[in-house]
């Protein structure tokens, strides 16, 4: 069990990140169906402040300024731990034509432990766009020194660590802490979790002292740090980050619990293949413009591109890797 969540972010994106320029030659120049794509409405399965939100703000953000796109809106539909928003993608298929939906990992996790009763393949999968590492935070206050002296403190006293994230309980932000805790000679089954909806309730949970620990996306963590607000203990990774260059990896710390998790969009299962692949054409396009970079490297996001087939093929192969592993952990039967 070692290694299978390492398996699934190394091999499932660090690799395939090195072939983009590989699936960058079949595309060629921007798609001409692109072109044709004046609006894009965003639908945001959580509140303000969380990774989703970050990523479809930051995606309309690259897509506006580089012309790609005339206009962006959006839309957070917080709710059934993302359940609310998926439903809606469904019930309203018919009218959404200019309508994507960010999604990433939990719609895998959330699925698996029924918070919901849909999956990725009642959706129209379009591409995943980027991935980030998950990372850990205190207040800037707090005892904590690092990560190591969390894992030992859950150790000698389960419940005096409170950790937080913007998912549910079993939920993506829960999963990563306790397999961390685990890596770390923790028992996963004892680690405390405080769900919020979406990432920035739980900064404010973590900030209030209702938690002691945060686990969530690295991006969500950049600007607090740097505020001084926050403290990274770690990032769920093998070596240290482009992004974050002075936070300790969890790797270097002798804890084997590396995670990459992607996000991506879907559109209705009503929207035409036309109409997906042209969505899927200009999302790699932004890609390739000074504006996305701007924004990727601001929210310390990683460089992906899987369009709509290698999308799907990867959640069918993700959704038994994470479903083994929850598994392991006790999240699953």
């Amino acid at each position: 069990m070692m290694n299978k969540l390492s398996m699934f972010s190394r091999r499932g994106f660090i690799a395939a990140a090195t072939a983009v320029a590989v699936s960058t030659a079949a595309f060629g120049a921007m798609d001409a169906k692109a072109a044709e794509i004046d609006e894009i409405h965003f639908v945001i399965p959580g509140g303000a402040g969380g990774g989703w939100d970050g990523t479809a703000r930051g995606t309309g953000e690259a897509l506006t300024k580089s012309g790609l796109v005339g206009t962006a809106s959006y839309e957070n539909m917080s709710g059934g731990g993302g359940g609310k928003a998926i439903a809606y993608m469904i019930e309203a298929a018919d009218r959404l034509d200019n309508t994507l939906m960010v999604n990433s990992t939990p719609i895998i996790v959330r699925s698996l432990t029924g918070v919901f009763p849909q999956s990725f393949r009642d959706l129209t999968p379009i591409a995943a766009v980027v991935a980030e590492y998950a990372a850990f935070a205190v207040p800037a206050d707090s005892p904590y020194q690092s990560f190591t002296d969390v894992v030992d403190a859950v150790k000698a006293d389960p419940s005096s660590v409170k950790f937080g994230g913007g998912s549910v309980r079993g939920g993506m932000d829960h999963i990563v802490a306790a397999y961390a805790v685990q890596q770390g000679g923790g028992d996963a089954k004892q680690v405390k979790y405080i769900p919020y909806d979406a990432g920035g309730k739980a900064i404010a949970g973590l900030l209030s002292g209702e938690t002691e620990v945060l686990s969530t996306g690295l991006g969500e963590l950049l600007e607090l740090a740097k505020a001084g607000q926050v403290r990274i203990l770690a990032v769920t990774s093998k070596e240290r980050v482009e992004a974050a260059p002075d936070v300790p990896s969890l790797g270097e710390l002798g804890i084997d619990a590396e995670f990459v998790n992607w996000r991506g969009y879907f559109g209705s299962p009503s929207l035409s293949a036309e109409k997906a692949d042209a969505y899927a054409a200009i999302l790699k396009d932004v890609q390739a413009t000074p504006e996305w970079e701007t924004v990727r490297t601001r929210n310390g996001w990683e460089k992906i591109y899987k369009p709509r087939a290698e999308f799907s093929a990867f959640m069918e192969n993700q959704e038994k890797v994470v479903g083994d592993l929850m598994r392991d952990l006790g999240f699953l039967k």
